[in-house]
């Protein structure tokens, strides 16, 4: 056997290897190479996760061998779908992003993002207004500015398929944002179901197999990002 993997280059300035037949496992690299050589202990950390949420019997073999599937390198277009330096970045479309999700999918999804909703909660209990909304040297965001990025991200990828709500409707307050957001989220995911939905917007592919697959990865990310600035 061997793990399917899908190599995303140049996303942020650095590559991401997307493990496709798990959600949420992935690693980094600055490039595919060292992306690779990270594989290995990010899905160690990967099952760890899985082990303390009680979906140990979701875990990855590490008896597998590692098979490229589809490689895809970031680019960026401007308003007229011109390639630009300085436009809106097209992130990877994958083959296996057409395949309709299966109602077990479906159903792990949600779970898996209930468990990363739940360390994103736990990575902020207690936190003061004034760490909260600090400015950090060096960062785009506040931690609440994380946060509402996070929320963000849920409603943005709910409207390239056009399921979102109007974006004038997104509450302000960070605690808000996340479980309006998520409720509406987890509300359309079961309508999702072998559905062979594809949308091109703004010169790019969606399709619920791709939405649910960065869902789940934003958030880990973005959890693992507030608890090393927090060590900091």
């Amino acid at each position: 056997m061997s793990l399917k993997i899908g190599v995303e280059n140049g996303t942020e300035g650095r590559t991401i290897m997307w493990v496709l037949d798990h959600l949420g496992c992935f690693s980094y690299g600055e490039n595919s190479q060292e992306a690779l050589r990270a594989l290995p202990l990010a899905v160690q950390d990967y099952n760890q996760w899985l082990i303390k949420h009680g979906l140990g019997d979701q875990v990855v073999s590490l008896d597998q061998s590692v098979q490229i599937d589809e490689t895809w390198d970031v680019y960026r277009i401007d308003e007229d779908y011109t390639l630009s330096q300085d436009g809106y970045e097209v992130n990877a479309w994958f083959q296996d992003d057409w395949r309709p999700l299966t109602e077990p999918e479906i159903n792990l999804g949600v779970t898996l993002l209930a468990a990363s909703r739940a360390d994103l909660l736990l990575s902020v209990e207690g936190l003061s207004e004034e760490t909260l909304n600090r400015k950090l040297t060096g960062e785009r965001w506040s931690i609440a500015g994380i946060l509402k990025h996070v929320g963000n991200a849920d409603w943005w990828y709910l409207d390239r398929l056009g399921l979102s709500f109007p974006r004038d409707e997104l509450p302000a307050e960070p605690d808000e944002r996340l479980g309006k957001v998520r409720n509406h989220l987890l509300s359309v995911l079961p309508e999702l179901v072998d559905s062979p939905l594809v949308v091109g917007i703004d010169g790019e592919f969606w399709s619920p197999r791709k939405v649910l697959r960065r869902a789940v990865w934003h958030e880990r990310d973005h959890t693992s990002h507030i608890r090393k600035l927090l060590a900091d």
